[in-house]
């Protein structure tokens, strides 16, 4: 699932200043990834949330038409974005206190003319290694090594599972936790077990995720289809 976001701010100044005209609705497309390392970064996915609250933003702005107003980019789980935009110049920002990494606020300077790549790099306060989870009978396992990469303690780190290909914090069906003090020393790997609930039929879906003290979202690793 991609995340398009249709930039209505801008098409909605455009035919303002151009009442009279007919105008196109934005045909080029902006897609790119939040990176670190040049892997891309796992997130909540915008799809968990209403209208995307609180998940994982960038936001665009662009100058020359009145007003200037952000135009909000919703990144999907698996650390992609896309936006349907008008050819133009636009400052790419990361939005505060919006995603597990630390804030940055200097802007990305992006031209968009057609079908437009742009990787957004950032600094998650923990990063995953090693991450293995497997399925045996009605029990999930997993393990995984978790470094520290900026000035924060870790939250918890969690495995959790669910019966759609959406999981994460606030969609999983069950979920076994370690808090910051049980991952003391971060050097040695972490393991865990969780009962798969019987309400799950088929396939299971599975993905831990490890989060900051003082950070509203979890950093994740790809989700998993277990059979």
């Amino acid at each position: 699932m991609k995340a398009i976001v249709y930039s209505l701010l801008a098409s909605a100044m455009l035919f303002t200043s151009c009442a009279k005209d007919n105008v196109d609705p934005p045909k080029s497309r902006l897609t790119g990834r939040v990176v670190y390392q040049d892997q891309a970064v796992g997130v909540r996915s915008f799809g968990s949330t209403n209208l995307g609250s609180n998940a994982s933003m960038l936001e665009l702005w662009q100058r020359g038409f009145g007003l200037f107003t952000k135009i909000p980019v919703f990144v999907d789980q698996d650390g992609t974005f896309s936006a349907e935009l008008f050819n133009g110049d636009y400052k790419l920002v990361r939005s505060r206190g919006n995603g597990p990494w630390v804030d940055n606020t200097d802007s990305i300077s992006v031209n968009v003319k057609g079908n437009t790549v742009v990787d957004v790099p950032v600094q998650p306060y923990f990063t995953f290694s090693n991450a293995s989870i497997q399925k045996n009978g009605s029990t999930v396992t997993a393990t995984c090594t978790v470094a520290k990469t900026a000035t924060r303690n870790i939250d918890r780190v969690v495995l959790f599972i669910s019966r759609t290909a959406i999981v994460d914090a606030t969609n999983n069906l069950a979920r076994s936790e370690k808090s910051g003090a049980d991952v003391a020393d971060l050097s040695k790997p972490l393991t865990f077990s969780l009962a798969v609930p019987t309400s799950i039929k088929g396939p299971v879906y599975a993905r831990l995720g490890v989060r900051a003290s003082g950070a509203g979202e979890y950093l994740y690793t790809p989700v998993q289809k277990l059979e």
